[in-house]
Order: C-alpha cells, then structure tokens, then sequence
C-alpha cells in the first residue's frame, strides 16, 4: 500500500463510506493520513461530583438511586434516573438506547462519561458512556483523536481507518541532519504517529511541530523560486499614462481616499517600469480596493491591452462583471468586458474563448475558468486576483502566463500583520489601503452569551420587517460526533423556521452543495428573495449584499479573530446602519476577552496583530478556526515565530545552494518536486 493508493483500498471501506470519505475531500490514503484531529479527548482520571466543572466532559463513579425508569414517547425511549457518590447528584438521561434497561440497575455503581450540564438548578448528564474499570484504566492517560466527520461515517471508523493507512508511511527523510536538529523535529513517520495517535500532549505538540515546519518550509520554497523567477521578468507589455484615466477619477461621485491614491500611483509605477509587477494590494473589508482594480484595467485597456480579473466565486465575479458594465454606460469607458465562469454552457464557452482570442473584448472576469487550457488571449498584460488567499500561487502563475509576461496584481481583505504578510506573500510587493471611506457608519458590535439569543431573534425580525436582511453564521453544516452545543447550519435553519413568522423566508447555504445550488441561493439572497440566510463561513467571500444589515454569529468562540472581521465584513455595506451580534456558546473567560475585541474595534490589521498575542500552545489546530490562509495543520498567527525562523533558515539554504543539488539538499528538492502542488497552493476553506 502506498500513499496514492485509492481509500476503498483499505479494509473494511466499501463504496458506500468510500463516498462518505469523499464528501471530507479524502480520496486517497495520504489524503487520509493528512486528515489531522480537529481536537483530542483527554481521558483523566474519574472526579467527584463537587469537583466537576459544568460545561466541561468529565468521568463521574455514580451510582443509581432507586429504580432508572423508561418510557416511550411516540418512536423515542428514553431512560431517566438520578445517580450520585458521596459528594452530589446528577440526573442521568438516555434517549434511543433501550438496550441499557439490562444493564443499568438500582445500587449499581458505574463510571460514566460525558458532558456535566445544569438545568434548574440540578446537575445532568445525557447519553453519558459507560465505561467498566479495566477498560477506562487502558485509556486513563491517553489523548484519543477526533475527526471532522460526516454524516454516516462515525469517528472510530475514522481512526480505524487511520491506522490501516499508517503502514502506508516510509522511514525516508527529506530533511538534512542539520535543520533537524536544529528545529528538534521528529522523524516524518513519528510525526504523522504522534499527531493521529499521541501517548500524550508533549508527543502531539512535538508531532504538530514537525508537520508545521513542513507546510511552511516547503511553501516558502517554492515561493522563494517564484520570486526569483518573477524578478528577473521584462515585461511585454509597455505601458505610458493615458487620459482616461484622470477623467474617470475626475467623474466619479466620490473623491479617492490618500490611501487610495498613495496605493494608486504605486501600481501606476509598476505598470510604467518596464518590469513585469507583482504587488498585492492589502486592504480592510471596504477599503475601496475594487475601484482600484478597475483603474488598474483602464489604464491597461486604454493602452490596447487585455485585462483579466478572476474571483473566487461566481457570484462575486458577476457582481463585478455588473458593476464594470454599469460604468461602461455611465461614464462612456472603454471596457468591452465578458463574463466567464464554469456555469456558462459549452456553445456559450466557445463563443466566449472565440471573442477572447481575436480580441474584441479587452476585459476578462470570471472564475477558475479563466485559467483553463482552452482560454488563449490576445495580448493579456493584466491579471488580477481578488481574495488572493483563495488561490494558489500555482494558479495565479498560470493564469500570468497566459500573458507571457504579464503584470500581476492581487487583492486581500485577509487582515495579515505587515511582518507576516512579507513573508507569506515574498513573491510580492505589498500596498496596504489603511484607510476607509468617509462615509461608512461603522458596524456596532455587541458579544452576549446564549441566553440572549431571543433577544436577538427580536431584534432581527424588527430589521427584517424594515425590509432589511440578515445573515445567521453556523461553525458546521450538520450534526456531528464529538460536537456538543455546537450549531450547525442545517438543524438551526428549521430552529429559526419554528421561531420566525411564516412571512420571513429562511434559507440554508454551505459549502457542501453543489456550486449551482450555492449560487443560485446567494443570487436570490442578492435580489432579496430571501430574509434570513443561514450560513456557514461560505459567504466570507463572494456576496455583496448593501441591504443586509445584521449579522449573528453562533459559537463565534470556534473562529479566529481575523475570520470573524471577514465574517462581519459582509455587512455595514449600505447606508443603513448595521450590527453584529458575537454569540459565545462557553462562558470560558479567555475566550470572552478575545471577543471582546471585536466588540471595540473594527480595524482588521489592529484585530489581527491582537489575536497574534492571544494565541497560546493550548489553541492546537487554530487554522482550522481562523481560516486566513489556509494551511492544512500550520496558523500563520499561532505559529508566527516559527514561520520567521523557518523564512531565514529558507533563505541561507537557498544562498548556499540555489537549484538544491548538492547531496545535502537533493532530498528537499525530491519531495518537493513530488509534492509541489500541496505546497503551493493555499487550500480552500
């Protein structure tokens, strides 16, 4: 068995759960082996009822008070009881699991697990485990991984899985002696080990090290080698200042912020120099970055060239289309623009890729589709990429080259502290837009508990009767092992229907649907077709909606800071005022102070260099809650000081041996080549 081998490959997975996997984008046995924990459960030693934390999973030794009855509600059996030792009591609730009326007895003693709650007063546990003494003594101690799942695959057929695939992995080692050393890392067998299955917390954090040191030292190779390729390109496309573009910024109703006309003239620079630019523009949600773009295009198109503009989701690149071809008629530009995105139909395609080619339209806007083999340009000497955490540096490189040597622009709203951002982006020059439009009302924040949530829901019935729209932010899609008191997108979506008048119309929307289906919603919602859009983190780009005004987000202490600014960037878009509701489901006071934040500021970079001090050892897998740039198991904030090591230590080696042929460092060069393409590209959310 071998990495590339397919997942029905192992044991026990027939097409049925092979699908299942596939739904978590596991294909394969490395896919499966880089399917890391999202969280561990620490099995300590059984504590007493009076030094159990409410809220928090613990082993109790109880035993059963009087007789544990059952009764049948319609199709539901449910068994309730009340248990204690010689410290309290807890209610026992079981719901489903008939079977246990032969195991569970009066004056029995048991060791039982599971989430301690408080209702009225009196302690409770539902659908706790139980566990016999020998077998909780063989998991005292250890750390047990749990996986994001689907529905239908449950978390041991996960680590069942996991630990057929182990045999899949190799003693062989790409590192040299000394960077090994150097880092102290483990081996990358221990470290896949460790990470799946750790003896204890020392172990995994050791594994997670070395896993972290590889997506980062490899990442940051390949952008190096991008670098040096991009600095030494003369561009083929000379460029001299052009009038249309004054009298467009003359005509626009508004007057450019500094920031904006500082960011302005630097691209201006590039596109005047001869060279080939490569500049990210990084600014906060509303920064007024796209009209920038737009300049950008002009000053590209009035010189005779070709502009393309690729955007992560079709409805964002619609909306820019919309608003490209509205400028065209009202200030007379030369854009002759088109739309390209993968749900155009293939005779619509050709006539496109026609037009294209022969040159008679002279802006590209669209998706992925943009980059396909059969799209050949005329004279491309623009490409820009917005939301350029979205795409892989291989991406934009491809679609640069279908220019030859064209100049290359990308956007971010990802709110990454300056130090950060020059080493994720080093193939870059960076312009930040740091200042917002005078006329923006800024978002009102407010962070409350769970129990304000019918408070809220008045609130944001009030909003929708004012004709306003409302977003609703779930951490899943669906109902999942391991998950207590988390929300999920497709049970709150029928909460909300019972909860709400018929008249408000309520929709679901995540990441788990087919692409028509989620553009088809997020049309509807742009056109107000529907009210309430409940919603997982899908939405954090692609979707400008003016008239949404509010925006709930549930559990919001599982999303990093940085996300939850994105999150909140969908709204405040209009000229009504607008309002974010943060809603912890744990009353943990670090989580808390992070939230509180949000609650004082709405300055992306400022929240992110706060949430860079906030994070501690004990976040483990914080990528997979801050969604920035998505790095499988590595946090650019969380592991900052690592990644600035790692960047010095990147750059001696490519100082000493550039092309990475010496024997020393021909194992880099191997598995880079072999493993290019998870290295390069940033991965989507």
């Amino acid at each position: 068995m071998n990495g590339s081998d397919e997942i029905i490959s192992l044991k026990g997975i027939g097409e049925k759960t092979a699908k299942l996997f596939q739904k978590l984008g596991i294909e394969t046995v490395s896919d499966l082996l880089n399917h890391f924990p999202r969280d561990y459960e620490s099995f300590d030693k059984p504590v007493k009822v009076i030094e159990a934390r409410v809220g928090e999973i613990v082993t109790l030794e109880l035993t059963i008070l009087g007789n544990f009855k059952w009764k049948k509600i319609r199709q539901l059996t449910i068994g309730t009881g009340m248990a204690s030792d010689n410290t309290g009591k807890v209610s026992i609730t079981y719901f489903n699991m008939p079977y246990l009326k032969n195991v569970i007895r009066s004056g029995n003693t048991y060791l039982m697990r599971g989430k301690l709650k408080q209702e009225r007063g009196v302690l409770c546990m539902e659908q706790p485990k139980l566990y016999t003494y020998e077998e909780y003594a063989k998991k005292q101690g250890t750390l047990q991984p749990c996986y994001g799942l689907t529905a239908g695959l449950t978390n041991n057929a996960v680590t069942k899985a996991v630990k057929q695939a182990m045999a899949a992995l190799t003693e062989e080692e790409y590192l040299p002696d000394e960077l090994l050393s150097q880092y102290c890392l483990v081996s990358g067998k221990k470290a896949y080990e460790g990470i799946h299955f750790p003896q204890n917390y020392e172990e995994m954090m050791s594994a997670r090290r070395r896993l972290v040191f590889d997506e980062f030292f490899l990442f940051l190779i390949a952008l190096r080698k991008l670098k040096e390729k991009n600095e030494e390109s003369i561009s083929d496309y000379p460029m001299i200042e052009t009038a249309e573009v004054v009298r467009f910024m003359e005509q626009l109703p508004y007057k450019l912020t500094n920031a904006q006309m500082r960011v302005f003239g630097e691209i201006k620079a590039d596109l005047l120099s001869g060279r080939c630019m490569n500049r990210l523009i990084q600014g906060d949600v509303g920064s007024g970055k796209t009209i920038l773009a737009f300049l950008a295009l002009l000053m590209t198109v009035s010189n005779g060239y070709q502009g393309a503009l690729m955007a992560p989701t079709e409805i964002l690149a619609t909306q820019h289309y919309e608003q490209m071809t509205e400028m065209v008629k009202k200030y007379h530009l030369p854009f002759k623009p088109v739309l390209l995105t993968g749900s155009i139909s293939a005779a619509g395609k050709r006539n496109i890729y026609e037009e294209i080619e022969s040159g008679v339209v002279n802006v590209v806007i669209g998706t992925h589709a943009l980059i396909q083999e059969k799209v050949h340009y005329r004279n491309l000497a623009l490409v820009i990429t917005d939301e350029q955490h979205r795409f892989g540096v291989k991406q934009r490189e491809t679609l640069s080259e279908k220019g030859g040597h064209a100049h290359v622009l990308v956007m971010s709203a990802t709110p990454i502290p300056r130090t950060l951002a020059i080493i994720l982006y080093g193939d870059l020059h960076i312009s930040a837009v740091d200042e917002l439009p005078a006329n923006r009302l800024p978002v009102k924040n407010c962070v409350v508990g769970t129990s304000y949530r019918k408070k809220a829901y008045e609130f944001i019935e009030t909003e929708v009767k004012k004709g306003r729209q409302v977003y609703v932010i779930c951490p899943m899609v669906e109902e999942s092992e391991n998950t207590d008191n988390v929300e999920n997108v497709t049970d709150y979506t029928e909460k909300l229907k019972a909860v709400f008048p018929e008249t408000i119309r309520i929709c679901a929307l995540h990441g788990k649907m087919r692409p028509a289906d989620k553009n088809r919603i997020m049309t509807a919602f742009a056109n107000r077709d529907i009210d309430v859009l409940v919603s997982t983190t899908v939405i954090e780009v692609g979707i400008n909606v003016p008239n949404a005004t509010v925006m709930m987000v549930e559990n919001a202490e599982r999303f990093g800071l940085a996300q939850l600014h994105q999150l909140r960037g969908r709204i405040g878009r209009g000229k009504e005022q607008s309002y974010c509701i943060f809603v912890s489901g744990t009353d943990n006071d670090k989580s808390m102070e992070r939230l509180k934040i949000l609650n004082c500021s709405n300055d992306g970079f400022y929240i992110a260099q706060e949430d860079l001090k906030l994070r501690g050892p004990g976040d483990l897998f914080g990528i997979r809650q801050s969604g920035d740039m998505v790095f499988q198991i590595a946090d650019i904030y969380q592991d900052s000081d690592l990644l600035r090591d790692i960047s010095i230590s990147v750059d001696a080696i490519l100082r000493e041996d550039c092309e990475l042929i010496s024997t020393k460092y021909s194992g880099i060069r191997e598995y880079l080549e072999q493993n290019a393409v998870n290295f390069v590209d940033f991965r989507s959310i």
